[in-house]
């Protein structure tokens, strides 16, 4: 395996989209000196060396195979050709190769199927897009199948959901390769949120209109976003909008998959990350500054969110490690305790 951690492998595989493996071009693939920091080595593997049919009639030419991609320190699997089919015997013990060296894998969309043909999803938590949430959980019952959130960490296992969740996931893994700073450089050259708020369940189809609230809600998140360090109330959020509270949590939740105090709290966690990994600054200052009213309150919801403390993330950060991933819910937690991607 790479032994410097800079080689991504992606899958390419027959009746792929064009945006599947554009989505991790764009991040892992795409020069970028202006960031000075070691950037991505990235490959695009097919089980068969040679022309890969996409979508729509075009195809593309991968001279590397399965033997590269189970050398790889990061391994994509950006989806599978079909959801009812079952991974080649090749594919299974490149994983599995992949695996056992240490690599790190990551599923886009129908991609978690591959990951559990291969059994690596066993007695693990992942997610797939919601459509494919309900088969994924019937076919392989040793997985627990989280078909709310945008994407899972489970360390050296990371899944996300539909396509573009995708690219959230890849922005995930740029964070906790190079910290904030570099992740939300890269979403801007994107053009997306280096985070997005909110799980699979705003997406799933259902009958929800959408008018004036929906601007009036963006308009209080974008007010928010800009006082974070002030004291903020829903009633406060709720006169920002013009609302009464209780229209106004109605509608938050309608529009973001989550309540108004716990998205706060999300934001102000991820606030708090570059400040831990650029400045010297006293954890009680950053719990300030990011608009905690103690330091054991930061500590408490950055503790829950990240499964680690703000003092051991500073540590692993400037010691040069990965940043800590977060446990599973540090990039798309769910309603219950919820709390952003790249082009040219």
């Amino acid at each position: 395996m790479d032994p410097v951690g800079r080689s991504v492998a992606v899958l390419a595989y027959p009746g792929m989209s064009g945006f599947e493996t554009g989505i991790v071009t764009e991040v892992f693939g795409l020069p970028r000196p202006e960031l000075d920091v070691p950037w991505y080595d990235l490959r695009l593997c097919a089980e068969r060396p040679g022309p890969v049919p996409l979508l729509g009639g075009a195809s593309l030419h991968s001279p590397y195979g399965l033997d590269v991609l189970a050398a790889a320190a990061t391994v994509i699997v950006p989806g599978v050709p079909d959801v009812h089919g079952t991974p080649s015997p090749g594919l299974v013990a490149a994983l599995r190769r992949a695996h056992r060296a240490g690599a790190r894998l990551l599923s886009i969309c129908s991609g978690a199927f591959a990951l559990a043909g291969a059994g690596l999803l066993d007695g693990r938590r992942a997610t797939t897009h919601w459509r494919y949430a309900d088969l994924l959980a019937r076919r392989y019952p040793r997985v627990t199948v989280d078909a709310d959130v945008l994407y899972l960490d489970d360390g050296d296992i990371l899944t996300s959901a539909g396509s573009a969740a995708g690219l959230d996931l890849c922005v995930h893994v740029v964070r906790r390769d190079h910290g904030a700073v570099v992740a939300n450089a890269v979403a801007r050259r994107l053009v997306i949120p280096p985070h997005r708020d909110g799980g699979q369940a705003q997406f799933i189809e259902a009958p929800v209109a959408v008018g004036p609230d929906d601007d009036r809600i963006a308009g209080s998140i974008a007010w928010a976003l800009a006082h974070l360090a002030e004291p903020l109330t829903v009633a406060r959020l709720a006169r920002q909008a013009h609302m009464s509270p209780r229209t106004y949590l109605r509608h938050f939740a309608k529009a973001t998959g989550t309540s108004p105090i716990r998205w706060l709290v999300e934001q102000r966690i991820r606030a708090s990350l570059a400040l831990l990994e650029t400045t010297d600054a006293p954890i009680g200052q950053i719990a300030t500054a990011v608009g905690f009213d103690a330091q054991v309150t930061y500590r408490h919801h950055f503790t829950r969110a990240m499964r680690t403390s703000p003092s051991a993330y500073r540590r692993a950060f400037r010691t040069g490690a990965d940043a800590p991933a977060g446990g599973r819910r540090v990039g798309r937690p769910r309603p219950a305790e919820r709390g952003q991607g790249a082009g040219t």
